[in-house]
């Protein structure tokens, strides 16, 4: 099994380009030069006997790339740490992953200020300081290690939108065979891939950076994901090929039309999360061809999305996975969905259940047992994820674990009802999650961006005309948000949504049960609450 330092290393006489970066070039045999040093200056810094983990806490910059490199030659571990933390959560995702380095700059460097991190201020690199130039340049480039297929290389961080982030371990085995996945996706030495979503992620580093590895394509990095800079940086680099995931497509697809989108090198998208609705705009509107896929950093279950896959559907897992989607409670395989004339799903009490897998490989989360035990249970893999299955063998998404809703006695989940708001014309991005009832159960509450103001009148029209739209799936109250709020990787965080539930803002309700909405008055914030109270209930 080949591990991901002998592939980059493969690299090391390749005078193609490797990284571009604004207005910098660096070449395949610069970048293992660079990493070269940087394995020499971990071996200097790190001290035996205890994890060998470097913190990075960098925007995609290329020293992001060159310490990753230089992890995998020096059997050293990479740490993504995510820049949207603060105060005691950042220092805890630091101290937990036992960093004994942390490699930042000057732009990150106060997010550390009067924290507890463990690590010395002289084990703190900043990128950008003279001084690190000279630091590296003393740091003699000593022959690679060879790291066993096993040796973890990247602790990455889970995206935190179902509870506090783990810490998922990716060996150098994974990581390698990912990377030989590329032709899959048409990367080749041609290539330019397009590295806008973060490389503290999973999802950059292995549906974009490994693969790019591997071809000897081009990598063109983006600091941060930008809507409006996407088609330029497609255009001035010659991109190819671009991973996303989360809800990245419906920002882009939110900038202004132009009649000459299509007019650019773009061949290949790849990502998760996509609606079908923004995923064929996307393909449309710029001309490429979609590749959508469901799967996680622990990367223990994948489906991708087939030509003669449902255009709601997530896919198919690769021949010869045991997928399935199975109850919780009993862990038998629940029964295929059954689907109405117009597409709705009838028996989603049964079919809707846990995605599972058996017989996988799952390197776990770093010094988190318990994690690890909600994940794996007597060899079937949990995800935490809803789905369903029909009876063609398709996965459907249903949402997170936590996205279940009961309501009038009905049991559903979130995604199903996502999926019908999402075609409504002015929605750039949805969020449906349940709020309390004032007597029982649930009631269903939306979040919606919209491209312009709520028109509560066509809203109702169009709810009315969903024959999919399940008899208790349509919104009891609507928030109209400027911007949905979201996590460091594009998806749509509820907790703040939840949290917050029909309080303050631009809320609406619908008082009965035709779909007719009015603003949500604080008279009637007030109604609610009483009745709640009456019938021993917390809002």
């Amino acid at each position: 099994m080949e591990t991901f330092a002998r592939a980059l290393l493969d690299r090391a006489g390749d005078g193609g380009t490797g990284l571009l970066f604004e207005h910098e070039r660096h070449t395949w045999a610069d970048v293992v030069r660079e990493s070269r040093h940087r394995a020499a200056l971990a071996r200097r810094l790190l001290t035996a006997g205890r994890p060998p983990h470097i913190g990075v806490l960098l925007d995609n910059v290329p020293d992001h790339v060159f310490w990753i490199g230089g992890a995998a030659l020096s059997g050293s571990v990479v740490v993504g740490i995510n820049p949207t933390r603060r105060g005691p959560e950042l220092a805890h995702d630091i101290r937990h992953t036992d960093c004994q380095v942390i490699v930042t700059d000057t732009a990150h460097a106060p997010l550390l200020d009067g924290l507890d991190t463990g690590v010395p201020p002289g084990r703190v690199l900043r990128v950008d300081d003279p001084g690190h130039t000279g630091l590296l340049a003393s740091a003699e480039p000593v022959p690679a290690v060879e790291p066993h297929p096993r040796d973890p290389l990247l602790l990455l961080f889970t995206s935190g939108s179902t509870g506090a982030p783990k810490a998922v371990v990716c060996g150098q085995g994974r990581l390698a065979a990912i990377a030989r996945q590329a032709p899959a996706f048409g990367i080749t030495a041609d290539s330019v891939t397009y590295a806008a979503m973060p490389l503290f992620h999973g999802n950059a580093v292995m549906a974009n950076l490994a693969m790019a590895t591997s071809a000897g394509a081009a990598v063109a990095l983006r600091r941060r994901f930008s809507a409006s800079g996407f088609l330029p940086d497609v255009r001035r680099y010659g991109v190819t090929y671009f991973n996303y995931v989360g809800r990245a497509l419906a920002y882009i697809l939110a900038t202004p039309r132009r009649d000459d989108d299509a007019d650019n090198p773009l061949e290949v998208a790849f990502g998760t999360e996509a609606s079908a609705r923004d995923m064929a705009d996307f393909a449309g509107r710029f001309g490429c061809r979609l590749i959508e896929s469901y799967g996680s950093s622990e990367g223990a279950i994948s489906i991708r999305k087939t030509p003669d896959s449902p255009p709601d559907a997530l896919g198919l897992p690769p021949v010869g996975a045991d997928v399935a989607v199975a109850d919780p409670a009993t862990g038998e395989e629940c029964p295929p969905a059954r689907f109405g004339p117009d597409g709705e799903l009838l028996n989603g009490d049964e079919a809707i259940g846990e995605i599972v897998a058996r017989g996988v490989v799952f390197e776990g989360y770093y010094r988190n047992p318990a994690a690890d035990a909600e994940r794996l249970r007597d060899g079937v893999y949990w995800s935490g994820d809803l789905g369903y299955r029909d009876a063609d063998g398709f996965f459907y998404f249903a949402g997170r674990g936590g996205d279940r809703l009961r309501v009038d006695g009905e049991n559903f989940a979130a995604a199903p009802v996502e999926r019908v708001l999402s075609r409504w014309q002015p929605v750039v991005m949805c969020a449906v999650y349940p709020v309390p009832d004032p007597r029982t159960g649930d009631q269903v509450m939306a979040a919606l961006e919209l491209d312009g103001p709520f028109a509560p009148e066509a809203f109702a029209e169009f709810l009315a005309g969903r024959a999919d739209l399940g008899t208790k799936w349509a919104p009891r109250f609507v928030r109209i948000v400027p911007a949905m709020p979201l996590t460091a990787t594009n998806k749509v965080d509820k907790g703040p949504l939840r949290r917050a539930g029909w309080r303050g803002g631009e809320v609406w309700w619908r008082p009965g049960r035709e779909p007719r909405y009015e603003p949500l008055t604080d008279a009637v914030r007030r109604s609610l609450e009483e009745e709640a109270a009456v019938h021993g209930r917390r809002l």
